[in-house]
């Protein structure tokens, strides 16, 4: 772990557009994530995200539970994060990472994805930097990428 961040990368075979438009789709997360802890986007809102988008997803890591998230960072094609935190009172005390995409293209049709889990302003950042856990998200997030890959290559 690079201080408060562990971050995978991935050349994919699309163009940023195409990726970004995926990313930026709260109610797509459940597709992409290689966690299996995403169960599916809640509430009314817009799942089309923007910069200070408010979203909720249904989680699931052996107990079902529920994460509210705040888009911080948008540039269209280029760069999206949002930053979670567990929903309800507990919120105030659990959570504060921040999951980040950069997309670097490569000519007309690849494009290198950066992922990012980034715990500088996550109130249990220590304990999470802690054992397997930095090790886990990374091999969780390859699996993202890999299931972005899937769902976004032009020949695949």
């Amino acid at each position: 772990m690079q201080g408060d961040v562990v971050s995978v990368e991935r050349v994919i075979a699309a163009p940023a557009h195409r990726i970004f438009e995926l990313l930026a789709d709260a109610a797509k997360h459940a597709l992409i994530d290689g966690s299996g802890t995403v169960q599916q986007v809640v509430g009314d809102g817009d799942s089309k995200l923007r910069l200070g988008s408010t979203f909720g997803m249904a989680m699931k890591a052996g107990v079902p539970y529920r994460m509210q998230s705040t888009v911080v960072e948008f540039e269209p094609d280029r760069r999206i994060a949002w930053q979670t935190r567990v929903s309800g009172p507990v919120g105030r005390v659990v959570g504060g990472r921040i999951w980040r995409y950069v997309l670097e293209p490569i000519g007309d049709d690849r494009t290198r994805v950066i992922e990012s889990w980034d715990l500088s302003n996550d109130k249990q950042r220590m304990v999470l930097r802690l054992g397997p856990l930095p090790e886990k998200t990374r091999s969780n997030m390859a699996a993202t990428l890999e299931r972005i890959a899937e769902l976004v290559e032009i020949d695949g």
